[in-house]
């Protein structure tokens, strides 16, 4: 009588486990950012986590996760158990270079995640002093070669998505600038304004406003199609440098092990959240594109921008501070 009382009550806890996975979500789901708070990347955070709260009918709950340029909290989230209750708000400027810069980082990015969905991507945009007597890419190219090693370009910090971009624009370009690090993006283009430092990669969303009074030129954006915030202004692809690519992409990520039905799950809210025009103009205004696709397709961008700057910061022999 009591094996078959507990085959009955092992039977019974099996399908309240199948049914709870069914159910799925049934209770808060933490979204972590691994940044502190304000940044696109956490304004990219919030504007999921609103869509999904309305649409699973559940808390999405932001947890800001600073440290370590986005390691901790990437950390956090793949160590996570896989139950689909712990995501990743992941982006690309801070994964993809990662383990090139830090060899002893104990987080593979492929490896151990599994990815729900692409969210957006934001171009850099190359912007110069206007007094400065350079009107494009070709221009610039020109000058730099015609005076190695004295324009000076800014960066948000050694490592930084900026920095590496602009290692990039050099091996390409055959130029060679003055690298100036600072510890933010905020300070680079004061000094860009005041005349300190003469060049710089920045988001588009923080320039726009100074771009458009005239107060910095915007000479071509990073990605490689126009950007629907800016359409106007060209790549530099298209402007003398042929399949030149840098942007940042979000994603939402999960612990490797989590089901395919979570994460099939998720990818459908998050597609139905992106597809809405309210949220596209969102987007917008953080100077980003949405970017609708499966988790495969963010895993493949994650994977060949990890292969693209682990060869930056070689060739560059970029060495973090």
């Amino acid at each position: 009588m009591k094996k078959i009382f507990l085959l009955f009550a092992i039977f019974g806890c099996t399908v309240c486990s199948l049914s709870a996975r069914a159910d799925y979500p049934d209770k808060p789901i933490k979204l972590v950012v691994p940044f502190p708070p304000g940044g696109n990347i956490d304004a990219t955070a919030r504007i999921i986590a609103n869509g999904l709260t309305a649409r699973l009918n559940v808390a999405v709950i932001v947890e800001n996760r600073p440290g370590a340029a986005g390691i901790l909290g990437s950390e956090f989230v793949a160590r996570a158990t896989p139950d689909g209750y712990t995501m990743l708000l992941g982006s690309t400027g801070a994964l993809a270079p990662a383990k090139a810069l830090n060899p002893a980082m104990n987080l593979d990015p492929v490896k151990d995640f599994v990815a729900a969905s692409p969210i957006s991507r934001a171009a850099l945009v190359l912007i110069v002093n206007p007094t400065l007597p350079i009107q494009s890419v070709a221009d610039l190219i020109h000058y730099a070669k015609a005076h190695p090693g004295k324009l000076t370009i800014a960066s948000s910090g050694t490592g930084t998505a900026a920095h590496l971009t602009a290692e990039l624009f050099q091996s390409m370009s055959g130029t060679q600038f003055l690298h100036v690090p600072y510890k933010g993006s905020n300070p680079a283009i004061a000094d860009l304004l005041g005349g300190q430092v003469d060049l710089t990669f920045d988001q588009l969303a923080s320039t726009l406003p100074q771009i458009q009074s005239g107060k910095l030129r915007a000479l071509g954006v990073t990605t490689l199609a126009r950007t629907a915030v800016f359409p106007e202004l060209k790549t530099l692809s298209e402007s003398g440098l042929p399949n030149f690519e840098s942007s940042t992409t979000t994603g939402l990520l999960l612990p490797k092990g989590t089901s395919a039905d979570a994460v099939k799950k998720i990818n459908a809210e998050v597609q139905a959240i992106l597809k809405a025009q309210e949220t596209q103009q969102k987007f917008a205004a953080l100077g980003a594109d949405v970017q609708i696709g499966t988790g495969e397709d963010f895993d493949n961008t994650l994977a060949a921008d990890m292969q693209k700057w682990a060869k930056v910061v070689k060739d560059a022999g970029v060495q973090l501070p």
